[in-house]
């Protein structure tokens, strides 16, 4: 049996190799919008569409793992920036403040006709040092906010930035390793 990543995340591929999971990468076309406005539920949505899809061209036992993150701040979701515009607005947004970072995932382990799903939700809530324009300015011109939920990256340079957070690192990084891990487990995964 083996693990099928249906994301083209590197920080996904990053934390499920330092976890010494075996793994590889089938990346989902699935499609990533959704009338869903819960971020914790719209998360497990985009997971599930993009987990089912790569199902679909798998038939070997595998167990294909989809994930999808967000940024919610007052209740508004924030995705991945357009823009260098859009990216400086997001980090206003949440800078001197806290916010919530919600990860869905999606498992489906394939056995023959037979299939076993997994679908959960986990948040953190990230506490952000103020910042003043400069900063923001400073920060999204290193570039590190194209391509990440909220515009920011915790274990990279906004790392700096971070006051505290309350619950799973690795989950304001794109994946609850721990929990994964733990359905992996359950599942007689031993990679």
């Amino acid at each position: 049996m083996e693990l099928i990543l249906a994301s083209g995340s590197p920080r996904r591929r990053e934390l499920l190799t330092r976890e010494g999971i075996p793994f590889r990468v089938l990346v989902s076309d699935a499609e990533e919008k959704s009338a869903e406005t819960r971020p914790d539920r719209l998360v497990q949505v985009l997971a599930e569409r993009k987990a089912a899809k790569v199902a679909e061209l798998v038939t070997e036992d595998a167990v294909i793992l989809g994930a999808d993150t967000v940024v919610s701040v007052d209740g508004e979701i924030l995705g991945k920036p357009a823009s260098e515009a859009e990216a400086e607005e997001m980090i206003r947004r949440i800078r001197g403040r806290a916010h919530e970072v919600y990860t869905g995932v999606s498992m489906i382990r394939k056995m023959g006709a037979v299939q076993l799903i997994s679908v959960f939700s986990v948040g953190t809530k990230v506490h952000v040092k103020a910042m003043t324009d400069e900063e923001v300015r400073s920060y999204v011109a290193l570039g590190e906010s194209y391509d990440k939920a909220g515009a920011y990256a915790i274990q990279g340079a906004f790392g700096s930035y971070i006051a505290s957070y309350e619950g799973d690192r690795d989950n304001v990084i794109g994946l609850p390793v721990t929990k994964v891990k733990e359905v992996l487990e359950a599942w007689g995964f031993h990679g």
